[in-house]
């Protein structure tokens, strides 16, 4: 009887030993579970929009022409969700977003807006909003949409004809259509967007891929008149509604420059927020959203971009130094069924959605569509909250207390710069390398910062700083341990 309690004493002794000791290999899923839809059979559901609905359902629009309404989204069992066909016969849906009662529908030849008025679950008014612009019939004419602005506008950016030209009206632009079918001409330079949406007070973000003028893919800011980088659509600054809606048409830019080179000289061009390192966060930047849940673990008031190519999701910290944005850019979450494209939050439990496609343009996500879904589980992880420019060096707040002595080290960090050409060519390689070094660190007495100082920080470069030696107080590694800072402006204090 004394053995078998004193060997029960001490097994309950070690079990809660173990569940005191911090995981030694976390994985993102240790964090952030992924739930993958079981889709139906009878479709490819190429995710290309999605939008949640007044009554908790999830719409999902597909690249073949198909709205699924989808019952109990936030299942953790996919056999309890619900499938329902809604619409069908539309052409290649790469934006949804709803509004009194009409879902809109951002297809390859307009904006339409669909109504079911019977109540039987599946769509039967269409009506055209807006198609004002125009398709050639080239494959590559592809329309991205957001949600409805503050002022009830839905942002579009409008891929190229190709890659190099622009053969019809608004190809290589940004228009804003009103909820009423106004069309707004709204900035030029857009080459190959893949996403579009909010971030923080309203502001506009895309993604646009790597190719001619974007010498690796790009998270970009939109403000009315700017322009983005591509000159190819630069023909339609002569129509009459684009000369009264925001001026005549700027300067082209010089190839084989440098992006903060053509923006001090170009006053209409704005430099990408953040240039996205070519084959190291992806191939294919694409969606985009914003966390204002709060409810989606320690990152309220970040951003999310999505890599269709990669079948991941990176993470943004933003901050505006100058009057411009500039970032740091993280690894977040991979292993998504195909190539990611929309992302969605549901701001009532702070569930990312994510929609996925692969065909014609291929993706780590082996499934020819899919729709996932993840979600925090109340465990943070240890990351790199933010990244912030300082001006000689850089301040790294943690989302845990930090090991001093890891963090202190000199030894445990690597950092070096690079950049890519502004370029009439199709990409860049990464150009002008250097290898800053860190001549003094301070970490704060509460281990949730650590102040960087570098001997030259690198305008126009992206600054990659890995950390693989650190270590939190409870000796847990870097879930993610390389950040990517895009500077351009270096503050004054």
């Amino acid at each position: 009887m004394k053995t078998c309690l004193l060997h029960t004493v001490l097994f309950l002794a070690l079990c809660s030993t173990a569940l005191a000791q911090p995981v030694k290999n976390p994985t993102e899923a240790d964090y952030y579970p992924m739930v993958s839809f079981d889709t139906p059979k009878t479709t490819v559901m190429e995710s290309g929009g999605l939008e949640m609905m007044p009554d908790g359902k999830l719409a999902v629009g597909t690249r073949r022409g198909e709205i699924w309404m989808i019952e109990n989204p936030a299942e953790t069992d996919p056999s309890k969700m619900k499938y329902t066909l809604w619409a069908s016969g539309i052409h290649e849906i790469l934006g949804l977003a709803q509004r009194d009662g009409w879902l809109y529908i951002c297809q390859r030849p307009e904006i339409t807006r669909a109504k079911d008025l019977d109540g039987d679950g599946r769509a039967d008014l269409f009506e055209t909003v807006s198609d004002k612009w125009e398709i050639s019939g080239d494959y590559h004419e592809y329309n991205f949409s957001s949600k409805f602005d503050k002022d009830g506008n839905m942002w579009v950016v409008l891929c190229l004809t190709g890659s190099f030209s622009s053969n019809v009206p608004y190809r290589g632009w940004c228009v804003r259509v009103s909820h009423d079918g106004k069309l707004i001409p709204t900035a030029s330079g857009i080459r190959s967007p893949a996403g579009i949406g909010f971030g923080p007070n309203g502001d506009v973000f895309y993604c646009d891929n790597q190719g001619p003028w974007n010498g690796t893919s790009t998270f970009k800011h939109i403000e009315p008149g700017s322009f983005q980088s591509h000159p190819g659509g630069f023909k339609w600054y002569d129509l009459p509604e684009v000369q009264a809606a925001i001026g005549p048409r700027p300067e082209e830019p010089k190839t084989k420059s440098k992006w903060h080179i053509e923006a001090a000289r170009l006053p209409k061009f704005i430099p990408p927020v953040s240039l996205v390192p070519h084959g190291k966060l992806g191939v294919a930047a694409s969606g985009v959203e914003y966390d204002d849940t709060g409810k989606f673990g320690p990152f309220k008031g970040q951003m999310f971009i999505s890599d269709q190519g990669f079948s991941q999701v990176n993470r943004v910290f933003l901050e505006k130094i100058n009057g411009r944005y500039q970032s740091a850019i993280f690894p977040f979450r991979s292993g998504f069924g195909s190539g990611n494209v929309p992302m969605l939050f549901d701001r009532k439990d702070g569930s990312l959605y994510v929609g996925g496609t692969n065909r014609g343009w291929g993706s780590r996500g082996p499934k020819p569509g899919s729709v996932d879904r993840i979600y925090w589980n109340g465990k943070t992880p240890f990351e790199v909250h933010e990244m912030r420019i300082k001006p000689d060096g850089f301040e790294l707040t943690f989302t845990l207390p930090v090991n001093k002595e890891t963090a202190g080290d000199v030894k445990n960090y690597n950092l070096k710069t690079y950049t890519y050409f502004m370029a009439s060519d199709y990409g860049s390689p990464e150009i002008d390398p250097t290898t800053p070094k860190i001549t003094s660190i301070k970490v704060a007495a509460d281990g949730m910062s650590a102040r960087l100082v570098i001997d030259s920080l690198v305008i126009g470069s992206v600054h990659e700083l890995a950390m693989p030696g650190i270590r939190s107080a409870a000796g847990l590694p870097l879930l993610h341990n390389t950040g990517y800072y895009t500077l351009w402006n270096i503050p004054k204090e």
